[in-house]
């Protein structure tokens, strides 16, 4: 067998592969044989069929089955062992490649056209100058992270007189046209209306200051804009019988709910950030505003990573790519799609690229290897920081161990989690090599970059 490699251009390559009949025969004869031992036929006891017979039914088919084994561990032998950086598969050559048959030929040969990697300049100094966005935490978002955790420890209260967003509960009933109970008439007891909801001011205006007891008429169709799934579901009906009721109700109120806050005293300090670790409001506060700032650390690297994107593939100016051929490997990819979704995403395609081989020569240049427990710690902190989102900020380490470990049985989460490794070790060599430019930005001027 013989294995050959030549370049056509900087970008592109012909492999062609030689196979002789003494490269598969042994192994052809192996296969046949295993298979006589495996043949049952009429008039003959399992593995006694002639050999004369095996031959004349299977030769062909193990032949063609040995070749192509032997054709794809040559290529990709050839590739490794070459260092041949290509892009995506090698893909039959369509003008030079010889006509193949297994039925007349003993001997083969194949022609790959082969997508060269192009090298691209990925190296960075002192001399480049890259910004480096801090979001400020301001006063105000303290203040509303400070609500927040009020608010999910806050409990609900009985009170007597109510107010905004609170919540009503007692009897509903329907009246007739003198204003006086229907006979017959829809009643719910314990009915629960927030009129905070009511889309009609006027509607919404007759609970204002009502008090425990007393009884008030409104319109729910009117109160409601005619919704009738809401009205429905206030007068426990379907929302098709919904649309026939516009008479006025009654409500007579029982009970009166309010949702209060948490006090900021010693018992939200230690729920929120563990025991002990702050004391009094103003140390609440700056724990709060420190852990704001650590949260907006990997957006800070993100639009870092952005930027050096942007510095890298300008320096790369117009990388040159064997076109002709990435459109091949594009479109094989997406046959469904056709041509013309290649034609039109071709050019987008091609800067993914470019940034992917950039990156991929950076993580070589500076040894960057992900570890099992830095993927752990990663998962880890992303089961973080979702309990946060619900202001549970203080999980036991063995609890956050046992969620990452459940997102690590999925190969995609394992996929998307080294990627984020690479790019937050990637991020911190880089800032050590190149000039930071230190600007401090408020949050909406922050988000405003990327619109």
């Amino acid at each position: 067998m013989n294995v050959s490699f030549q370049n056509i251009d900087k970008v592109s390559g012909l492999l062609t592969v030689k196979i002789e009949k003494a490269d598969y025969q042994e192994k052809v004869d192996k296969a046949l044989k295993s298979m006589r031992l495996k043949a049952q036929m009429p008039g003959f006891r399992k593995g006694m069929v002639p050999m004369s017979m095996i031959k004349k039914m299977y030769y062909k088919s193990a032949m063609a089955e040995e070749v192509n084994k032997l054709l794809s561990e040559s290529v990709y032998d050839y590739i490794k062992n070459n260092n041949l950086s290509i892009l995506g598969e090698p893909l039959p050559n369509e003008d030079k490649q010889p006509l193949v048959d297994f039925d007349t030929m003993e001997e083969f040969e194949f022609l790959f056209d082969i997508a060269l990697a192009p090298e691209i300049p990925s190296t960075v100094d002192a001399s480049d100058k890259v910004p480096y966005y801090t979001i400020e935490v301001s006063d105000e978002m303290v203040k509303a992270q400070i609500d927040s955790y009020a608010q999910r420890k806050g409990k609900h209260e009985k009170v007597d007189a109510y107010q905004d967003n609170d919540m009503l509960k007692g009897l509903i009933a329907e009246l007739d046209e003198n204003g006086t109970t229907k006979e017959g008439g829809i009643q719910v007891e314990g009915a629960v209306l927030m009129p905070s909801y009511m889309k009609n001011d006027e509607q919404k205006a007759i609970f204002a200051d009502a008090k425990v007891n007393d009884v008030l008429v409104f319109n729910p169709s009117v109160a409601y804009d005619n919704n009738d799934a809401e009205v429905g579901s206030l007068l426990h009906i379907t929302k098709e019988e919904a649309a026939d009721v516009k008479s006025n109700f009654s409500f007579q109120v029982n009970e009166i709910t309010r949702y209060v806050p948490s006090e900021l005293n010693q018992e939200l300090f230690d729920e929120v950030f563990g025991e002990g670790t702050v004391k009094s409001e103003e140390e609440f506060a700056a724990k709060v505003r420190e852990t704001l700032a650590a949260q907006f650390g990997p957006d800070a690297d993100y639009k870092f990573m952005v930027d050096m994107r942007a510095l890298l593939t300008e320096k790369a100016g117009n990388v040159e790519y064997p076109d002709a051929l990435l459109k091949r490997i594009m479109l094989l990819n997406n046959q469904e799609k056709g041509e013309e979704f290649v034609e039109a995403n071709y050019a987008d395609s091609l800067k993914e690229l470019t940034w992917h081989l950039i990156k991929e020569e950076l993580v070589k240049a500076n040894e960057i290897k992900v570890e099992h427990t830095e993927i752990l710690e990663t998962a880890k902190n992303a089961v973080k920081a979702q309990f946060a989102q619900y202001g549970m900020l203080t999980i036991p380490d063995d609890v956050l161990t046992q969620y990452a470990n459940e997102s690590l049985k999925k190969k995609e989460q394992v996929e998307a989690l080294v990627g984020r490794v690479v790019e937050m070790k990637l991020a911190a060599a880089l800032k050590t090599q190149v000039t930071l430019e230190p600007k401090t930005v408020s949050l909406d001027e922050f988000n405003k970059m990327f619109e």
